[in-house]
């Protein structure tokens, strides 16, 4: 009984506790017809929120304030460039990756040199780098849909034992993600930044390079989703990014991410992403219009984060 109790202190599970209850009511209206199809497809689609959200959740560990709005713009950039490159040879795949990656340092880099060269807030400083990344995207796209190796759009749409390929790598970059945060003083920097700028600078902790390294580890997790979905979708499309930037955000705070930093979740952003996923499956499922889906949808994620936003309010600088 003491490790349920503990293990329902966890903010974490409460996502899951959600997905599963979802889970359940789809399943149940269905007869159980759709058991493996709708937990194949959950997996698959939550994946790529998944490996946006945690690189958002790092960006929002730094602290009030900080936050990426040109995740969606970077994945479309990456996703287009890489396609480009690529050029549907199976030979180019590697180059097409390390393509993509590049963009994401170089746009982590640019907003980070935004908010501290030009000292504007975050907030500011990535939605207009959104915007000048966007419009990169638009010239580059030049209306061409390009098709993706055949190797490679085979390997996102397929899977391993059962679990979807890009499940597997969201599941990788997870672990590294834990990793990375809970086991490397890199974490425990982005951490004490999080619960005080001010401390954190007075113990000699680098406080600019360990906020540009997160802004940049930022955009490549969204570049490397940016490639993926366009190989998963066969193609890139100019809009391929947008539901992922208040996604980005609700599954970070749903997850238990501490919306005033310092106190990350990544087991969280699991749980939340299928949560959200089965949400709209679940609407689907029981016939309402996309409208009428979007509206519900959109006031659950509002409802979540206010009720989220308010387990820890303190201004931590």
């Amino acid at each position: 009984m003491t490790a349920i109790k503990l293990l329902f202190r966890k903010p974490w599970i409460w996502s899951f506790v959600a997905t599963a209850i979802v889970w359940f009511i789809t399943i149940m209206f269905t007869g159980g017809a759709s058991t493996i199809g709708l937990s194949q497809a959950a997996l698959t689609f939550a994946a790529f929120s998944i490996i946006v959200g945690i690189g958002q959740m790092f960006v929002i560990t730094l602290g009030p304030g900080n936050i990426d709005l040109s995740v969606p713009a970077t994945m479309t950039l990456a996703g287009t460039v890489a396609l480009k490159v690529m050029n549907v040879d199976n030979s180019m795949v590697v180059p097409g990756l390390l393509i993509a990656i590049g963009i994401g340092i170089a746009i982590g880099i640019g907003n980070y040199g935004l908010i501290k060269l030009l000292r504007i807030p975050p907030i500011i400083a990535t939605l207009s780098m959104s915007f000048i990344v966007q419009s990169t995207a638009i010239w580059t796209n030049r209306g061409l849909r390009i098709k993706p190796p055949s190797a490679l759009a085979d390997f996102t749409t397929s899977s391993t034992l059962g679990i979807p390929n890009v499940a597997l790598i969201a599941l990788g970059l997870s672990i590294l993600a834990y990793i990375l945060l809970q086991k490397t003083i890199y974490g425990r920097w982005v951490s004490a930044i999080g619960q005080s700028i001010l401390a954190a600078r007075m113990t000699d902790i680098p406080v600019d390079g360990v906020r540009i390294a997160t802004y940049v580890l930022c955009a490549v997790l969204a570049s490397v989703c940016g490639y993926l979905l366009a190989n998963f979708s066969g193609g890139a499309a100019l809009n391929m990014g947008s539901e992922y930037l208040l996604m980005s955000i609700a599954v970070v705070v749903i997850g238990g991410t501490a919306v005033a930093g310092g106190d990350s979740n990544v087991p969280g952003i699991w749980g939340a992403s299928l949560f959200m996923f089965l949400v709209v499956s679940m609407l689907n499922t029981y016939g309402f219009d996309a409208g009428i889906r979007l509206i519900m949808t959109g006031i659950i994620i509002i409802g979540v984060i206010v009720l989220a936003g308010g387990r820890d309010s303190s201004v931590k600088r």
